[in-house]
């Protein structure tokens, strides 16, 4: 307690919370990732021409988000209650896209980490110097988050029927994990 009788557990601004709000909500958001490629691959196949690609970017998330694994333990961050969720939600995404068909499942990816890179950028803007192991992490995985949204761009993404509506349904429920993630 303080001396005007409130708490020293946390204050509107406190840098911990903040941090570990992001990395709950990383953490959630790489395990979702990871299902929804899952979901693309049970319905495409590991024969399909575009498997080698999301297997490639289905390893690149899998490894983000051991990275954020680890943050969680080794910080002692609490993780997101709602990961069961992001379970059955990631892979249902993941194979209703790839099942509409491969330009489906690219514009999944696109959406999806079009969404990601502008919630990285603002991550990468409040953390500034503070925390250089974690921006460095951020930073790095943006990058391959871009790689992937350019791939599923060039692979076909714009061709999916309903695009435009598709596209924004999915940015628009990945906004609603983002922001569920970070409190639940």
């Amino acid at each position: 307690m303080t001396g005007t009788g409130q708490t020293d557990a946390w204050r509107p601004g406190d840098a911990k919370r903040a941090t570990d709000s992001m990395i709950r909500v990383d953490q959630a958001g790489e395990y979702g990732a990871t299902r929804i490629y899952a979901g693309q691959l049970a319905v495409l196949g590991d024969r399909h021409p575009a498997a080698r690609a999301i297997h490639h970017m289905a390893a690149q998330e899998e490894r983000h988000r051991a990275f954020f694994d680890k943050m969680i333990v080794d910080r002692g961050v609490r993780p997101t209650v709602l990961q069961p969720l992001w379970n059955v939600a990631g892979f249902a995404l993941g194979a209703v896209t790839a099942a509409i068909g491969p330009d489906a499942a690219m514009a999944c990816t696109a959406a999806v980490e079009t969404e990601i890179d502008k919630h990285y950028a603002e991550q990468l803007d409040a953390l500034g110097d503070s925390d250089p192991e974690l921006s460095a992490a951020i930073a790095d995985f943006q990058a391959e988050e871009l790689e992937h949204r350019d791939h599923a761009l060039a692979a076909g993404a714009e061709n999916a029927f309903g695009y435009p509506v598709l596209s924004g349904l999915i940015r628009l429920g990945c906004k609603v994990a983002i922001a569920a993630a970070k409190r639940i």
